[in-house]
């Protein structure tokens, strides 16, 4: 079943049910300033709202499309009225079209369905090259220097957040979130072995010193 994850600055967006169509499963997501708060995979839709708390609708647009995760993603502006200026300044920013909001859990997919049979779908990249340490998303492998880090699934896909998310500490709840294991507290013990085990892949790499523990608030993945 193909995965289309349909984000939105809202934070009731984050509460809507999935809906499967046919072969596809879209899901919701809320979108905050960070930038997606789990593993993007498949096709991208965002709903980015004028007004923001901590940005402006145009600085989420501009760092969507600047962001490889996100940067093929369809985006709709919700603009709070039908402002010639603000369509155009939209635009400009990145954005593919625009709306006149708020919209609902209908609405959204109603916009998302009337475009997604025709909508030419790029897929995501293929492989993060981030200096040294190269993921290769499609094939879930890592490689430090040349060498092979040899890790379970869950240990490549926590690394791979990490990666999509360098020098920033996340913590163990954010990453059970990024990896889809929400709902579960039995999860967060099972961050620990996770990282113990990603730990011990990266070391025998030769890349040990990438992966820091900060006290009481969780783990970082140092990049230059």
């Amino acid at each position: 079943m193909e995965h289309v994850t349909i984000f939105a600055t809202s934070e009731e967006a984050a509460g809507y049910d999935r809906f499967d169509h046919g072969d596809a499963q879209f899901v919701f997501e809320q979108l905050t300033s960070v930038g997606p708060n789990k593993l993007v995979e498949g096709s991208v839709w965002a709903f980015v709202d004028w007004v923001l708390d901590d940005l402006s609708g145009l600085e989420m647009c501009r760092r969507l499309r600047a962001d490889p995760r996100t940067r093929d993603a369809h985006i709709t502006m919700v603009l709070d009225e039908d402002d010639p200026e603000d369509r155009r300044r939209a635009i400009k920013a990145g954005a593919d079209d625009y709306v006149i909001g708020p919209l609902d859990r209908k609405a959204m997919l109603d916009r998302v369905l009337a475009l997604y049979a025709t909508h030419q779908r790029p897929s995501l990249p293929q492989v993060l090259d981030l200096g040294e340490l190269q993921i290769n998303v499609a094939g879930e492998q890592a490689r430090w220097k040349g060498q092979q880090i040899t890790l379970r699934p869950n240990e490549f896909r926590v690394l791979r957040f990490l990666a999509e998310n360098p020098n920033r500490v996340l913590s163990r709840q954010e990453l059970v979130d990024a990896l889809g294991k929400a709902g579960d507290p039995g999860y967060l013990r099972t961050v620990d072995v996770w990282i113990k085990r990603l730990r011990f892949g990266l070391r025998s790499a030769g890349a040990g010193h990438l992966l820091r523990t900060v006290h009481s608030k969780g783990y970082v993945l140092d990049l230059p």
